[in-house]
């Protein structure tokens, strides 16, 4: 069965967003989870204390050495922070992988309000990501900012996606928890086909951090696994929502989402 996924994302020292959620969600949905890291930070639930980078050339040779050997079925995307990170990506991309679908989790904003996009990054996220992207995972205010759109009401979701799909992407999944709605509403557009609409109660509480993260590299794994983007997309709300239901209350923060709970103890 294929399912590797390369995620191409920072580190979290706190365990519960970045690659740290990646390696989790793909592994608890029986994908193989291969990583380069961007960035190293020094986080936990209440906020980004520290980004330290990691050389471009050494991030080039992380993707190189696993692709070459290992080999991707997806690729996943999240902190690109700098425009020389997005450059050496594309660059590796271009080289070892041309032909491997890509889910771009836009990460711009950290749950505890630490910008994770430096501004002169953000037109080569739009130019040179955004294009490659088999499916796009904007919360509302990364679509906003990326279209410079404003859709406050989920009846405007679908003109947002639009205008991200005109940004060159092949499907967008626009993400509606950000809204203060009862229901919590995710639009997927595809290009050729009707809007698929993903609807489901919220889960009012605090330990939300790294939903966007794990969202993705679920919808990835699904992807890498050969499922149809509808339905990789729906396993994955599935899972996140469980995820956040059963959540281990840690931090003083927004605390992390229990990833293990397709885990079973006592089965080994």
């Amino acid at each position: 069965m294929k399912g590797r996924v390369l995620v191409i994302a920072g580190s979290d020292s706190g365990g519960g967003a970045g690659i740290q959620a990646d390696i989790k969600a793909i592994t608890a949905l029986g994908g193989f989870a291969m990583t380069a890291i961007t960035a190293l930070t020094a986080q936990n639930t209440q906020g980004v204390f520290a980004i330290h980078d990691v050389p471009d050339d050494f991030l080039a040779r992380q993707i190189e050495v696993v692709l070459t050997d290992l080999g991707a079925d997806c690729i996943k995307l999240g902190m690109l922070h700098r425009a020389g990170v997005i450059a050496t990506v594309c660059a590796a991309l271009d080289r070892f992988a041309p032909n491997v679908p890509v889910v771009v989790d836009p990460v711009m904003v950290a749950k505890g309000g630490a910008r994770l996009l430096e501004p002169s990054a953000q037109a080569a996220l739009i130019q040179q990501i955004i294009p490659r992207a088999h499916v796009l995972t904007p919360n509302l205010p990364e679509a906003e900012a990326l279209t410079g759109k404003s859709a406050p009401e989920a009846d405007r979701a679908e003109e947002l996606a639009e205008a991200l799909l005109a940004l060159g992407c092949h499907a967008a999944l626009v993400k509606g928890g950000h809204r203060e709605d009862a229901e919590v509403m995710d639009l997927l557009v595809e290009a050729g086909k009707r809007p698929v609409r993903f609807s489901s109660k919220r889960i009012e509480t605090r330990h939300t951090h790294g939903t966007g993260c794990t969202l993705a590299s679920a919808v990835a794994t699904g992807i890498a696994q050969g499922l149809p983007l509808d339905q990789a997309v729906g396993r994955a709300r599935a899972y996140v929502l469980e995820a956040i239901r059963t959540a281990p209350g840690y931090g003083a923060g927004h605390g992390p989402l229990n990833h293990a709970h397709t885990v079973k103890p006592g089965e080994l």
